[in-house]
């Protein structure tokens, strides 16, 4: 029986090899993107299995007409991907507050308020399974991305929390941490710089974009098989609450355990001292 995805940001990037993939197997999909017709452009002729629609996930309302058309269209929801974001980069100091705010709308708030209005009709049938597309970023901190890394890391630990919350209803929650992969992510298109360039960090900013520049369109990661890692999760009962999807971000994730064993064992003592008595 074929299943009905709701995808963001699913013209381009992580968000459109999702939906291929979905599509690849004979489920249908409700692709939305800021413009419909790049959706319905990136996509093709797919028969009445895909519905294009214009979502930004900054508004509320948008967000909410969505949902309600999905349902009139296909009378469910069965996995829902958050998938829409962009990266606000450069050091914490050279970005403004305003820029702060954009990239949490988007990457936080805007998740938020597709789970709060998908997750009554995936109650309702006590089945559903929620993907929120965090990142590597999200796990183990990166200079010269604190916005970004605070957004995911943010999705993070709502996924972990929600995946508890909604368990009783039959309804999974999977944080999909990718490493870097071949997508559109570094573009001008998707990747922001901070404007409020200061003296000090001149040189950390040159390496941030440098690297950003070397790396754009060369990363390691297929996002075609991520989209196929998806749907198989997907049609498992046992998917995690975090998946670490890529062999640098299972190197960084490791590494990152590491790091926090060590500083655990290191402050263990001190850590315990502050026990009241019992």
């Amino acid at each position: 029986m074929a299943r009905t995805w709701l995808i963001t940001g699913a013209s381009r990037g992580l968000g459109f090899h999702i939906a291929q993939s979905a599509l690849a197997v004979g489920d249908n999909v409700i692709a939305t993107g800021r413009s419909s017709l790049a959706v319905a452009e990136a996509f093709g002729d797919c028969g009445d299995r895909l519905l294009a629609l214009p979502l930004d996930v900054t508004h509320q309302e948008q967000v909410q007409q969505v949902v309600n058309k999905a349902i009139e269209h296909f009378a469910s929801i069965d996995v829902l991907v958050n998938n829409a974001g962009f990266g606000q980069l450069g050091p914490f100091e050279e970005n403004t507050s305003a820029a702060a705010h954009e990239q949490f709308a988007t990457n936080v708030f805007g998740l938020f308020d597709m789970c709060r209005a998908v997750l009554p009709v995936m109650r309702e049938r006590k089945q559903g399974h929620v993907f929120n597309i965090a990142s590597i970023a999200g796990l183990a901190g990166m200079g010269g991305a604190a916005l970004y890394c605070s957004s995911k890391f943010a999705v993070a630990g709502f996924s972990e929390a929600l995946a508890q919350e909604v368990a009783g209803f039959g309804i999974k929650v999977t944080s999909v941490a990718p490493g870097a992969f071949r997508t559109d992510f570094l573009d001008a298109s998707s990747a922001r710089f901070g404007n409020n360039q200061l003296i000090d960090y001149a040189e950390f900013s040159a390496k941030v974009k440098a690297s950003s520049a070397n790396g754009n369109h060369a990363q390691p990661g297929d996002p075609a098989k991520l989209g196929a890692a998806i749907v198989q999760l997907a049609l498992d009962p046992q998917a995690p609450v975090h998946f670490i999807v890529g062999s640098d971000a299972l190197n960084m994730a490791s590494n990152r355990l590491t790091t926090l064993q060590q500083e655990i064992d290191k402050w263990r003592q001190l850590s315990a001292s502050t026990d009241g008595a019992s």
